[in-house]
């Protein structure tokens, strides 16, 4: 298989089934990324089509001063955040949609050892309540969550694909995730026992 390196090179000569399997390798995890951030997946490929399109036309001008990755998750988060900011914030995401990988969809669900029916109502009110939550933040706070928490990107590759620093990424990532757990203390519901935070290499899971 061809490194990023290898099909940018051939690309920039003039290649263009390069570019094609670039696409193929990415495709999924910059949709994913958009439809985490918009909401909607009529949105989110309309957002990943111009993100390929953006890289496509600036791609003679990659240096490599990063990775190819990196440099069209920066593409990427810009369109993002320039369509928040006309929505005036007004998204919301559902957590019960299938996350989307290499290897295909997966549920994403929250643990539930051994739960009975009640618990899955409980599980899906809670799931529901923290959708309406996630909304409520800052596009910038919500970007770096959704990168974290739903694109398993590491700090490092937060940071270089929003072009600011690693003590800003976290900044705002702990800001985001105090925000939740005070406003979902503040709904007076009792979900406490589901908000489990785990911390890890990287930065914990919500």
């Amino acid at each position: 298989m061809s490194s990023d390196t290898d099909l940018v090179s051939l690309c920039q000569k003039g290649q263009q089934a390069a570019f094609t399997e670039l696409v193929e390798r990415y495709e999924k995890k910059v949709y994913n990324l958009a439809y985490r951030m918009l909401g909607d997946g009529e949105d989110a490929r309309d957002l990943a089509q111009e993100a390929f399109l953006k890289a496509y036309h600036a791609l003679p001008d990659f240096r490599g001063d990063s990775t190819f990755s990196t440099w069209l998750y920066r593409i990427t988060t810009n369109l993002c955040l320039d369509v928040l900011r006309r929505r005036k914030n007004n998204i919301a995401f559902s957590l019960d949609e299938p996350l989307q990988t290499e290897k295909g969809a997966l549920a994403r669900q929250l643990p539930a050892e051994g739960e009975g029916p009640e618990g899955i109502v409980e599980r899906r009110e809670f799931q529901k309540l923290m959708q309406q939550l996630i909304s409520t933040l800052p596009p910038e706070q919500r970007l770096v969550l959704v990168m974290r928490e739903f694109q398993d990107l590491t700090y490092e590759e937060i940071a270089a694909a929003l072009q600011c620093s690693l003590g800003t990424v976290k900044s705002r990532l702990s800001r985001a995730r105090n925000a939740l757990k005070e406003k979902l203390l503040a709904s007076g519901e009792p979900f406490g026992s589901h908000l489990r935070l785990k911390q890890g290499k990287g930065g914990s899971r919500v």
